[in-house]
């Protein structure tokens, strides 16, 4: 019984003593209450509280409240994406209000790229970014030239000095023979079409009818890691620009012009008019000489006057409708006399936002006008630099204009000298081009999961444009054909987009892990055509403001050019610790460029980077501040042609060099009369496929004493196969001799460095050093239908 009772108290005393230790610790327990607001005072929704060091947490409701219990003494996290985290150390307080503020650094330091934006920190492919602090000054024709030199791997070509010359863009090189070698051009969401889209009346460069006033950034994706999720249209790189929209509450007025004077600084040098009189002389036809002295680069050079205009109004309407409207004026004369180009454009942008800004919405329309006079520069420059200085520029008579011309021994003007100046003065070439680029966005965070969003776009980009080309009968260049007017035109491209996908973004605190994941769906659309019409030459003397009097020439048909583009895609982005990063992409395309057992590719990559100065070892490092290694291999393909029904079989009606006869007899010669067309069948090869490039890239990026002195170098591979190229069809397979063909297999590879550094920063002023060096080599190793085979294209195996 003792024993019993011994024990009894034992276990009584126990009891007591763990009740007494668990009301110890629920009073050194609190429960904390509280709400979050952001930097305009709205409810943060979905912030997390965690206790620190501990996987406990809460958080915050649709009002942006919160509850918690913990420990006193312990340390409260709050964290927000794109915000900066706060500690809070928790004593007898029972209620805890915030109001966390955007991480500045992280904005600043955002990169737009596909279908999504993120950060130098966690990107891991071969991307440059570039935005207004960085763009060249000057007077700036077309978009591409704010950012010539200033990247390494992309080269920007002019096609001269006339301001009606448009540019070539080349990232990392060409990676194809017949197809399109330009990069993919992304405005404000919405693909541009290159290549094949193109018809005549209608500028091939896609950026040439956008404002350069109106950018934003632009960013530059080299490698398949980053430009995979654009799929069959990504060989050549991608191009992202993102145009400038309101921000400020306030009312913003800028206006900003520039001014510029162009001339000639040398010409070839030639004979000077005694030489020239001397040698003529010498060999017998002195007296074909005049006596004018005449200096003919001076009568086609001209002192060329330039101006770039642009008002710009941005604001907001209330307080959650930010707007920008920009209107532009450009004008440039070629030193050429007779070249010039005008632009006006036109840019509005708002942006309401809805339900503390859950729900937003941006529409944008960018329109653009533009005239263009082509002077033949080539030919003017040419006779102008070998024309006789002794020849006057004007005759005595109205004979071909009033202008002096060398005639050949028939009294016609001679083809191969005519008068620069008339040639330029009587020669109008002209186009008229207008463009539309608009589109609506809609961007909804999820109430329920704030972590997830879906962003939707629409867009078109429209364009109509004609041309003229008219030279009157007076001309010598013209002077036995009775003159020319050829119009273009109109022509009309269209291109329309339907893109829909789903993000989620997440950091998980406790495990130090951020997830970013994408999917997505999109539609693209494209028409390029042109009504048929008439071509005509003269019966007297006309100019553009008098066509009255012409006859009928001949007919030209109609081109009506249309393919669709259907897409699912899907992105993972994946930290661990900001040191480990991996990212996966996978595209699928399905192009009416090709036959149905053709249609559909699948175009992956996968890339991973190692941030090594987020290591312990290095991460207090005053001397480095970043430091990362980066690895991907990637395919994209190329389905840019110059036709969209080289796999179809179509017959087209055949030309007056091809008609048969009409059954009835020359009452005159008694020959066969000939005149009736027929249609007549095209070569088409229903196995045309993509074209399919393999990449490899390989960089290092640095950065040092706060990023003063920071670069970065690549490596690449590229090899793309199943080349598309026009060869020789063998006899009796097709219609024609050459078909268009899978061939071949072009390689490339190449090395980039890009180097930068502060010498000098204070408030007032920062003084900055950049430069970047690249080198690459293209090599076509195969031009046959046999993988590898060393020998002139011969067709194996089945043929159409």
């Amino acid at each position: 019984m003792k024993s019993f009772l011994t024990k009894a108290v034992v276990l009584l005393a126990s009891f007591c003593l763990s009740a007494a230790v668990a009301f110890s610790q629920d009073a050194n327990k609190t429960t904390v209450t509280g709400t979050v607001i952001d930097e305009a005072g709205y409810p943060m929704i979905g912030l997390t509280v965690v206790i620190k060091g501990t996987t406990q947490g809460a958080t915050t409701d649709i009002d942006g409240n919160y509850e918690i219990t913990a420990e006193k003494g312990s340390t409260l996290v709050f964290s927000y994406i794109g915000y900066l985290t706060q500690e809070v150390v928790l004593g007898e307080q029972a209620v805890i209000n915030l109001q966390l503020q955007p991480d500045t650094e992280l904005l600043s330091d955002a990169i737009v790229i596909g279908y999504g934006t993120t950060t130098k920190k966690d990107l891991t492919g071969s991307v440059s970014s570039l935005s207004t602090d960085d763009f060249n000054g000057g007077l700036i024709s077309s978009p591409e030239q704010l950012i010539n030199g200033k990247t390494s791997g992309v080269t920007i070509t002019s096609g001269g000095g006339s301001p009606t010359s448009g540019s070539t863009i080349r990232i990392r090189g060409g990676a194809s023979l017949n197809a399109s070698n330009d990069p993919l051009i992304v405005i404000d969401g919405v693909p541009l079409e290159n290549g094949g889209g193109s018809v005549g009346g209608m500028s091939t460069n896609p950026l040439s009818l956008i404002n350069p006033s109106d950018m934003e950034s632009m960013t530059i994706l080299k490698d398949a890691s980053s430009t995979a999720i654009y799929g069959s249209r990504a060989s050549n790189g991608v191009i992202i620009i993102t145009t400038k929209k309101g921000k400020s509450d306030k009312l913003n007025i800028t206006f900003s012009t520039t001014n510029s004077i162009q001339t000639k600084t040398k010409t070839a040098e030639m004979l000077s008019r005694d030489q020239f009189i001397e040698i003529a002389t010498a060999a017998g036809y002195g007296d074909l000489l005049g006596t004018a002295n005449t200096d003919w680069n001076r009568q086609i050079y001209k002192v060329a006057f330039g101006t770039d205009n642009n008002l710009s109004v941005s604001g907001q309407f209330a307080k959650n409708l930010p707007f920008r409207v920009s209107l532009g004026y450009y004008n440039q004369d070629g030193i050429v006399k007779t070249d010039n180009a005008k632009r006006y454009t036109a840019n509005l942008n708002f942006a309401p936002t809805f339900f503390d800004d859950y729900l937003k919405f941006n529409f944008s329309a960018k329109a653009a006008l533009s005239k263009n006079r082509y002077a033949p520069s080539g030919t003017a420059i040419f006779n102008a630099t070998t024309g006789d200085p002794t020849r006057p520029v004007y005759s005595d008579s109205d004979l071909y204009g009033g202008y002096s011309e060398i005639l050949g021994t028939d009294g016609t003007p001679n083809g191969t000298a005519y008068n620069p100046l008339g040639l330029l003065e009587q020669t109008s070439s002209t186009d008229n081009v207008k463009r539309i680029i608009a589109n609506a966005d809609v961007d909804y965070k999820m109430h329920f999961l704030p972590e997830l969003k879906f962003h939707g776009t629409l867009g078109i980009d429209y364009g109509r444009g004609s041309s003229i080309y008219l030279v009157p009968d007076t001309a010598a260049s013209n002077y036995s054909t009775g003159g020319s007017y050829a119009p273009t035109g109109p022509n009309w491209n269209i291109n329309r987009l339907a893109t829909a996908y789903l993000n989620y973004n997440k950091y998980f605190e406790n495990a130090k892990i951020r997830l970013d994941a994408t999917l997505g769906y999109d539609y693209q659309y494209w028409r390029a055509y042109t009504a048929a019409g008439d071509s005509y030459s003269y019966a007297g003397y006309l100019d553009q403001d008098n066509l009255e009097d012409y006859s009928q020439s001949s007919q030209y048909s109609a081109t009506d050019l249309r393919h669709v583009l259907m897409s699912y895609y899907a992105r993972v982005n994946f930290s661990y610790d900001s040191r480990y990063l991996l990212t996966a992409t996978i595209r699928r395309d399905g192009s009416s460029r090709f036959a149905k057992d053709q249609r559909w590719g699948t175009f992956p990559s996968v890339a991973a980077a190692w941030t090594l100065s987020e290591e312990p070892w290095l991460r207090d490092s005053k001397a480095v501040s970043n430091l990362k290694l980066r690895a991907s291999f990637g395919v994209t393909g190329q389905q840019e042609l110059y036709s969209n029904y080289y796999y179809q079989p179509i017959y087209y009606q055949s030309t007056s060099n091809s008609t048969y006869p009409t059954g009835t007899l020359d009452p005159t010669t008694g020959a066969p009369e000939y005149g009736s067309y027929y249609y007549q069948p095209g070569a088409y090869n229903s196995d045309l496929t993509w074209e399919t490039t393999n990449s490899w890239n390989f960089g290092l990026d640095w950065g040092f004493i706060d990023d003063r002195i920071s670069g970065s170098v690549d490596f690449y591979t590229r090899k793309t196969y199943d080349l598309i190229a026009t060869v020789p069809a063998a006899a009796g397979t097709n219609f024609t001799k050459t078909i268009t063909d899978n061939v071949g297999n072009v390689d490339s590879k190449g090395l980039e460095l890009s180097i930068s550094a502060i010498p000098v920063q204070t408030k007032d002023w920062t003084w900055n050093i950049s430069a970047n060096m690249t080198w690459q080599k293209v090599t076509i190793s195969s031009l046959s239908y046999i993988e590898g085979a060393d020998v002139e294209p011969t067709l194996v195996g089945d043929t159409i």
